[in-house]
């Protein structure tokens, strides 16, 4: 199982529609580069992240407690701002738990790779960022995962993305820097445009 090709099933022309409509004069494609770009950067820190025992700890106490999946049965409503807001769709809190310092970093990442400005970068990884979990989570439910098996799954999706993809060593060595500095110059000169065409469908 590859968890960016079910990202890819979850993430339809009507999902994308639902998240292009907050983002006025913005075609529906860059929304859908930035919509791929984001889950591969989600995943990739989760997979990241459940390297140690302590990170894979601190997921399974996020899908147990949070994100069981729930929100898969109310996508629309929730892309189209019609849930409220609890724990399970703490966007916020979730991106600064993977990614601490580097959210803007990941933000700027996403920007240049679809064209979209940052604002809705951030937007869009705040809404998503809820979605990864409760798939993963729902995953986890149906296939009855341990946590071994959530670390192999996420590690497996992340090799697969690199073999398929060979340009996404950007996100990586995004997520493995220290958080200092900047990394817009580094970003411009590997030519995130170029990135941001291999999410495009």
């Amino acid at each position: 199982m590859n968890l960016l090709d079910l990202a890819k099933q979850v993430l339809t022309n009507e999902v994308v529609g639902k998240l292009n409509n907050q983002m006025p004069q913005v075609p529906q494609q860059n929304t859908q580069t930035a919509a791929n770009l984001a889950m591969s950067t989600l995943m990739g820190a989760l997979a990241k992240n459940t390297q140690s025992d302590q990170g894979l700890e601190g997921l399974l106490g996020a899908l147990n407690k949070n994100h069981n999946g729930g929100l898969m049965d109310n996508l629309g409503d929730f892309l189209g701002g019609k849930m409220a807001s609890d724990k399970s769709t703490d966007g916020m809190g979730i991106l600064s738990h993977l990614f601490g310092g580097k959210i803007f970093d990941v933000v700027e990442l996403i920007s240049k790779g679809s064209g979209i400005d940052r604002n809705n970068s951030m937007g869009l990884l705040m809404k998503l960022a809820p979605v990864a979990l409760s798939m993963l989570g729902k995953v986890k439910q149906q296939n009855n995962y341990q946590g071994n098996d959530l670390r192999a799954l996420l590690q497996n999706t992340v090799q697969q993305e690199r073999q398929q993809k060979p340009e996404t060593s950007l996100i990586e060595k995004l997520l493995d820097r220290d958080g200092d500095g900047s990394i817009k110059g580094e970003v411009m000169q590997m030519g995130m445009k170029a990135l941001g065409s291999f999410f495009s469908r």
